[in-house]
C-alpha cells in the first residue's frame, strides 16, 4: 500500500488474480477507483466495502452517553471497512503476538520483499509488491523465519493457517486454527469482515485507553473494559476504535520496553 498527493494505492490478491487498486478523494463521499491486473474487476466490484460504503455510524453520535456521543460526533466520517480476505488480515496479526508494533512490521516488510512478486502496474503510480500467498507461505524453511525476526511459535501458527484461512468465515472458525487465540480472531474479524463488535482482549494498550476514556481510570483489565464496554454490545469494536482515534490516552509510566531481535540470537 502507498499513500501520495490525492490518491492511495493497494496491491491485493482477489479469485481474478493480483491487482492494484487507485482510490482518489472526490469530494467528502465521493471516492473514484481504478484497478489494474487480472483481478481489476474483482477489485472494483470490492471497493465500496473495503471503503465503508456499506457501514454507518452504528447509531452512536446520538448515544445517550456523553462521551461516546462525543466521540461519534467528532469523528462522523469513521467507517468500518472489510476486506474480505482472511489471509492478508491473519499474516500480519500473527506476527503482532506479543511483540512491538514495529518489530511486526519489520518482519511483514521483509517477508514481502522476499516474496518479490511485483503488482500490477498502475498509470504512474509507485511500484507496489504483492503480499505473499498461502502457498508460499507454507513452504518457507524455519531459516527463512528467523531471517524475518519470527521466532517458530509465530512461523508455525501462519504456516499451518495458510492453508485453510481462506475458508474461514467467521470467528469460531478461526479460533480453531493453533495459534490464533481472541486477540487475533478479533484483529483478523475487524479488517477482513468489518466487525462493529470485534473487541481485541488481550491487547496492551486498548484496555488502558477504553478505561481511562470512559471512566477516567489511568489504568485497567481486560474484564473492566468489557464491564464498561457491555451497554454497546454489538458495537462495542466501533466504541473501541473511536476511542484510539479520539479519546483520551492513557498516562504512561515508565521506560518503553527494549525492541527484541530474535535475529542476533
Amino acid at each position: 500500500m502507498a499513500m501520495g498527493p490525492g490518491a492511495v494505492w493497494r496491491a491485493s490478491w482477489f479469485p481474478g488474480g493480483p491487482a492494484t487498486a487507485q482510490f482518489r478523494a472526490l469530494g467528502p463521499q465521493r471516492v473514484a477507483v481504478t484497478a489494474w491486473g487480472p483481478g481489476a474487476y474483482d477489485a472494483l466490484a470490492a471497493a465500496p466495502a473495503l471503503l465503508g460504503a456499506a457501514d454507518d455510524d452504528g447509531g452512536l453520535a446520538a448515544c445517550p452517553h456523553p462521551v461516546v456521543r462525543r466521540l461519534a460526533r467528532s469523528r462522523p466520517a469513521l467507517r468500518l471497512c472489510r476486506s474480505g480476505n482472511v489471509l492478508e488480515a491473519l499474516v500480519p496479526a500473527v506476527l503482532e503476538q506479543k511483540v512491538q508494533g514495529a518489530v511486526a512490521r519489520a518482519a511483514y516488510r521483509a517477508m514481502v520483499r522476499a516474496f518479490a512478486t511485483p503488482a500490477p502496474q498502475a498509470d504512474a503510480g509507485p511500484r507496489l509488491l504483492m503480499p505473499p500467498t498461502a502457498a508460499w507461505l507454507a513452504e518457507q524453511p524455519s531459516w527463512a523465519w528467523h531471517r524475518w525476526g519470527v521466532e517458530r511459535r509465530r512461523a508455525t501458527t501462519i504456516g499451518t493457517a495458510a492453508a485453510v484461512a481462506a475458508r474461514c468465515n467467521d470467528t469460531r472458525q478461526l479460533r480453531a486454527l493453533p495459534g490464533v487465540g481472541v486477540w487475533t480472531a478479533a484483529e483478523v474479524a475487524a479488517v477482513a469482515w468489518g466487525d462493529a463488535d470485534a473487541v481485541s482482549v488481550g491487547d496492551y494498550w486498548l484496555k488502558h485507553w477504553v478505561c481511562h476514556t470512559l471512566a477516567g481510570e489511568p489504568r485497567g483489565s481486560d474484564e473492566r473494559m468489557l464491564e464498561l464496554l457491555e451497554p454497546w454490545r454489538g458495537q462495542r469494536g466501533r466504541v473501541c476504535r473511536l476511542i484510539l482515534s479520539a479519546g483520551a490516552a492513557p498516562p504512561r509510566y515508565g521506560p518503553r520496553l527494549p525492541i527484541a531481535d530474535i535475529r542476533a540470537r
